[in-house]
């Protein structure tokens, strides 16, 4: 008879049992704090539990890989080895010189699963992508909600498929020649489900989302050793080519080696012996070029991190928006001292935090590769009071010369799913859950966060109304719609053109130049010229190239000069290439 493998680390704990439908095993503990047993008929697909001490409530696993029953149910075993995988050739997308579309698959589509996402992977190989940015899907209380709540890392959210079918997903992304980044949260857990600290010292206190882990007290080892085998299982069980690292601010860690840097090592070995690129990303507010710093220059060794402050210059410049952190935004020059720069706040005054803020890049051993630049993303539109995108604000033609300063510039754009045919649908905050007493405080402090930033109460939808959800699902028939699709051949046509010159995709930042002309932003790109008028008014601006690249509707050219209306943009350049007019009407 074959026997089982159980194992759990609970070093403070005087007793732990198994327990397997009705039966319970004691284990014995090792020298470690880990407590071990083995079992006979506990296969993969059979359902186990663990009760600590004297106490009768049975607890998930920890390092669960499978939870069918929701966060407070049991673990069930899961062979990994059992999938039959079909992307033996794929040799990985590496980040630089990538597009990634970021979506998150609870309203990706109508159903909200990993099986009805591979539906639409053609689109975004017809988009042009590199890489599929996955928002998180580790297990959370609820059926519906964004993915950061979530308190058994190891194991994906039921609703969505499961750990199979996000394994036929990433291999159907593959097939396709699509690379999957993952989105992973290890700066706090959930507030429904999180039992870590009942097993062992995982806690070490609390941020404005949850509990933190304890990555640098006593007992941190193993602690730190559930995340970088997390973040490690990801990329060997479940095929994934990168993760972006949720708010690695929120990471209290005083090592003198920090967890950022060692996991930077470790996925770096794991990748030379994979024999493809493993990327990791992370989402900062400090502004620090450490994280993206080789670690033979001192830095972290993380091969990119997202760039709030690209978004913000673009946004101010695009909508006028000028309220809380965008306030600085709106002086004079930000959006070209941002774009040749990276950060904005570089070491200078940030109102919205009443102090200096930030460290200058580099920018002549720093490419710019190394940040994501966006219009839109998750944060940045469902973090608004009514999950508005940006086409509720501003004419899609002013979206669209947004569009062209992203994807023409020296850094990693990024879309967010929706934006590339302007969908009219909202992604808006939700969650979903069961407990009435944590659906409401959700609900209230909700309220009470947009209260502060001078939204009413009546713009704040509902977090806990399924019509919430339902409003934030991508309405996939819009693109039948000319408008719609015209929307999204510039988006495809300005990907293929990124593509197609080197230029457009060079991440040098000391040779990038951003020149204010006539009303107009030129983009010096090489050979290439890229003119975008956000002004009132039509401009002309005189440049040398004589051929047209990509223009939208209404621009003109007259010898050297470009005639550009507002909300306009056009490429230009000395290459032979044939001009493709873009059919977009910019009124």
């Amino acid at each position: 008879m074959n026997l089982e493998q159980f194992a759990v680390w609970a070093p403070h704990r005087s007793r732990v049992r198994l327990a397997t439908g009705s039966r319970h095993h004691e284990m014995t503990r090792d020298e470690h704090g880990w407590w071990h047993v083995r079992v006979p008929g506990a296969g993969a697909g059979s359902d186990y539990a663990f009760l600590l001490d004297q106490d009768e409530t049975p607890l998930p696993d920890p390092r669960s890989a499978w939870q069918p029953e929701g966060v407070h149910g049991p673990s069930r075993r899961y062979e990994h080895r059992a999938f039959e995988w079909t992307d033996s050739a794929w040799t990985g997308r590496a980040l630089a010189g990538s597009v990634l579309y970021e979506l998150h698959i609870g309203t990706f589509t109508e159903d909200g699963t990993f099986n009805a996402a591979i539906d639409h992977l053609d689109h975004l190989v017809e988009l042009g992508v590199d890489l599929v940015e996955v928002l998180p899907v580790n297990a959370f209380d609820g059926t519906a909600g964004w993915g950061y709540d979530g308190v058994l890392w190891g194991a994906v959210h039921q609703p969505y498929g499961g750990p199979t079918a996000f394994k036929q997903f990433v291999d159907a992304c593959h097939a396709r020649g699509l690379g999957v980044v993952l989105d992973v949260v290890y700066n706090h857990l959930g507030p429904s489900g999180a039992y870590l600290d009942r097993f062992g010292p995982y806690f070490a206190g609390k941020n404005q989302w949850g509990p933190t882990l304890n990555l640098d007290g006593p007992d941190s080892d193993e602690v730190r050793r559930y995340v970088l085998d997390n973040a490690l299982g990801w990329f060997r069980e479940f095929h994934v080519d990168g993760l972006r690292l949720d708010a690695v601010h929120a990471l209290v860690d005083t090592r003198a080696t920090h967890l950022l840097e060692e996991l930077a090592v470790e996925v770096d070995v794991l990748a030379t012996a994979l024999g493809r690129p493993l990327s990791l990303i992370a989402e900062s507010d400090l502004n620090d070029p450490r994280h993206v710093t080789p670690r033979a220059g001192g830095g972290y060794g993380l091969d990119a991190q997202w760039c709030d402050d690209v978004h913000h210059a673009v946004h101010v410049a695009l909508t006028g928006e000028t309220s809380g952190y965008y306030t600085d935004f709106a002086a004079p020059g930000a959006l070209e001292t941002t774009l040749r720069s990276a950060f904005f706040h570089a070491g200078t005054w940030s109102s919205f935090r009443a102090r200096t803020h930030g460290r200058p890049v580099d920018t002549r051993i720093v490419p710019g590769h190394r940040f994501l630049a966006y219009l839109q993303n998750h944060d940045q539109i469902g973090n608004r009071a009514a999950g508005d995108r940006l086409t509720a604000t501003v004419p899609v033609a002013r979206m669209l010369c947004g569009a062209a300063i992203v994807l023409c510039s020296p850094y990693t754009p990024m879309l967010f799913m929706g934006e590339e045919w302007a969908a009219t649908t909202p992604w808006q905050f939700f969650a979903s859950f069961p407990d009435p007493d944590l659906a409401d405080a959700v609900r209230t402090g909700r309220r009470r966060e947009f209260a502060e930033h001078g939204w009413g109460e009546a713009n704040v939808p509902d977090p806990m109304d399924p019509a919430t959800v339902l409003r934030s699902v991508l309405q996939w028939g819009e693109l039948a719609d000319p408008a719609h699709r015209a929307v999204f051949d510039t988006y495809r046509d300005l990907i293929a053109l990124r593509r197609a010159h080197p230029e457009l995709s060079d991440p040098r930042l000391d040779r990038f130049l951003v020149e204010p002309a006539a009303g107009a932003l030129i983009l010096h790109r090489g050979t290439l010229r890229v003119a975008v008028n956000l002004s009132e008014n039509e401009t002309a601006v005189p440049v040398t190239a004589r051929t047209r690249l990509l223009a939208t509707d209404g621009v003109r050219f007259d010898d050297d000069t470009l005639h550009l209306p507002p909300n306009a943009f056009a490429v230009v350049g000395s290459t032979s290439m044939n001009a493709v007019k873009v059919a977009f009407t910019t009124a």
